[in-house]
């Protein structure tokens, strides 16, 4: 199953509001939800619900796609877990999964406008399968953390990279706003590999290749990922988490080369889906 969240007009302003969607075929069945995270913190049966609920249908050619989680409780993603990005950045592999975190505001949609801010001009691409928790995990073990995973979804973690490297800390480079595409859809796991392994992923830049691996090359896995999390906070659902990004990343060329206004950036994850976003400048 696919499930996304649409953007709706308001009937009373200009408003836009936003709905928790079905994929069935070309259309699109609307459900009772304001938002995919709306549905999965909805009670555990959410994925029969979803399944089963009858609503307006609508074409899903021209529809506008939110971030398929808009507010998540958490954002937490892995920095260093491709050995090809390990080695292109300098640093040592890690023997632990290396955690940041981001903000909602960073979120765009599918086919959103990736903003690149007025302060700086070293905007990187990062993609990235994405993770989106089910149901509530706590001290959860690596056998059994893949039951707690809704579904998979694509996001390029886009990276301010001069403001990253700033201090120790990622945080400020990776939050951003508006610089976060996120969708087009969660795939529920039962449609994918156990912890979408083996799946291509990459971006490409006006239509030229610069990131190109496989999930199974992840240095933590999905599993692994979602138990050393639960470790520590818990996790709810509608949680995203980004698995990291594998070699190909603007600052790692030599030259380095980053994003430009106007430039298109496709982002896929085999069997998923695949974000398009245009790059603009911000005035402020």
């Amino acid at each position: 199953m696919r499930l996304s969240t649409v953007r709706l007009p308001s009937p009373d302003s200009d408003a836009l509001l936003t709905s928790a969607a079905r994929h069935e075929g070309d259309d699109l069945v609307l459900l009772p939800h304001e938002d995919v995270g709306a549905l999965l913190a909805s009670g555990e049966d959410w994925h029969k619900r979803a399944a089963a609920a009858g609503g307006r249908r609508m074409p899903l050619n021209g529809v506008s796609l939110a971030p398929v989680v808009p507010h998540p409780n958490k954002i937490v993603c892995l920095g260093l877990n491709y050995a090809t990005h390990i080695k292109e950045m300098g640093r040592p592999t890690p023997t632990h999964p290396t955690l940041f975190a981001k903000y909602d505001g960073s979120l765009v949609g599918a086919h959103d406008n990736v903003h690149m801010p007025a302060v700086s001009d070293d905007l990187d691409w990062e993609a990235e399968l994405a993770v989106v928790i089910g149901r509530r995990a706590r001290h959860v073990t690596r056998d059994e953390a893949l039951d707690y995973v809704g579904g998979y979804t694509v996001v390029n973690d886009v990276t301010v990279r001069d403001w990253q490297h700033r201090t120790r800390e990622f945080l400020s480079g990776k939050t951003f706003e508006a610089t976060t595409p996120v969708g087009p859809s969660l795939v529920t796991a039962d449609e994918l590999p156990p912890g979408a392994s083996g799946l291509a992923v990459g971006c490409k830049v006006d239509g030229h290749t610069m990131q190109k691996s496989n999930t199974s090359d992840l240095l933590f896995d999905v599993a692994a990922i979602v138990a050393y999390i639960s470790t520590i906070i818990t996790l709810l659902p509608g949680d995203l988490i980004a698995t990291g990004t594998p070699g190909g990343v603007g600052a790692g060329r030599d030259p380095k080369v980053f994003l430009r206004p106007g430039q298109q950036l496709v982002t896929f994850v085999e069997g998923v889906g695949e974000l398009s976003n245009t790059v603009v400048k911000d005035r402020w």
